[in-house]
């Protein structure tokens, strides 16, 4: 019976497709890979309705297809459903859902009754659609995981990121800050990487009932006279990392590098980064990153070679966990 079967039947095929959310960053992991994006037709109707169609055959092809939620988020997530399904509707072997940043991955939990849990939806909206894997860069919570019914590979910016940081400070008289308490763990992660330093947090307050607003109180751990490396895992509107960089420098540190994986930035993130004090801001481009969004002291290092090598160990049957020593 084999031998009505060719190799070329048997053989695999890998197919990267993406939407019209982040195309530098499709075109920058494709030629990281070695391969070229699929076409795709994409339009919007006069009423917003979406339409998507794949150019060439998908059928028995592993398929990646890549989104990033930017704003206006609800229309790329809209499209990036529509395009898994179609996917799914083609016969394609394997749909694994590329998201370097996950839209709605802060609303993982319930603070108060009535709300939902918008990052568990999200989810269930990509099974239901037909993706049989998720990947994603630095979820917001590492609980995310366990919202989908399948395999998902949780992508780390911290090797990327440190190994710029140690080219911009003296790595044995740096102290790691996180923004607040709940993200000592991955302070810890950072100082190990950058040679073992003490460790710091921002103690803040913040009121759940509004949106993107915190009071940053007072620093707790040793930033006198030292660098200090802030790292959070997005940015937005900016007002937390201002405040923190004030209350940093307020407590004697030298200077501050701010380092954070989603570079999300809505206004005025810009205005409040650029006047914030802090010595550079550094992100990644999971998120494009207009000119409007830019300023003076922002270094954007790209998260395409990260992405790459992730597909392409999906792909051969590998491990995405041995791209990050034993940590993903």
């Amino acid at each position: 019976m084999t031998g009505l079967f060719s190799d070329n039947a048997r053989s695999k095929r890998l197919m990267l497709v993406s939407g019209r959310a982040h195309p530098e960053l499709a075109q920058r992991v494709a030629e990281e890979m070695g391969v070229e994006l699929a076409p795709v037709n994409a339009y919007d109707f006069a009423n917003g309705e979406i339409y998507t169609r794949v150019g060439e055959s998908v059928r028995g092809a592993d398929v990646f297809v890549l989104q990033s939620h930017t704003s206006p988020i609800n229309q790329w997530i809209m499209e990036h459903l529509l395009m898994v399904d179609a996917l799914k509707r083609a016969s394609a072997k394997t749909i694994t859902v590329v998201i370097p940043f996950y839209g709605y991955a802060r609303q993982d939990k319930k603070h108060r009754g009535r709300e939902p849990v918008s990052a568990r939806l999200m989810a269930d909206l990509f099974k239901t659609a037909g993706a049989d894997r998720i990947m994603s860069v630095d979820l917001h919570t590492a609980q995310i995981q366990g919202f989908f019914d399948g395999p998902v590979d949780h992508l780390w910016a911290m090797p990327l990121l440190t190994d710029y940081v140690k080219t911009r400070v003296d790595v044995t008289n740096v102290t790691v800050v996180s923004p607040d308490a709940g993200r000592i763990r991955v302070a810890e992660q950072w100082a190990a990487k950058l040679g073992g330093g003490p460790l710091a947090f921002v103690h803040k307050t913040r009121d759940i009932t509004r949106p993107n607003q915190s009071v940053a109180n007072r620093v707790v751990g040793d930033v006198e006279g030292r660098s200090a490396v802030l790292v959070d895992d997005l940015i937005d509107t900016g007002g937390t990392i201002a405040e923190a960089v004030r209350v940093v420098l307020e407590a004697g540190a030298k200077d501050v590098i701010v380092a954070a994986t989603h570079g999300v930035l809505s206004h005025p993130a810009a205005q409040r980064l650029q006047e914030c004090g802090a010595r550079e801001v550094v992100v990644t481009d999971t998120l494009p990153i207009s000119a409007d969004k830019r300023f003076e002291h922002l270094t954007v290092l790209s998260i395409a070679p990260v992405i790459a090598r992730a597909i392409r160990e999906v792909f051969d049957d590998g491990s995405v966990t041995s791209l990050f020593d034993g940590n993903s």
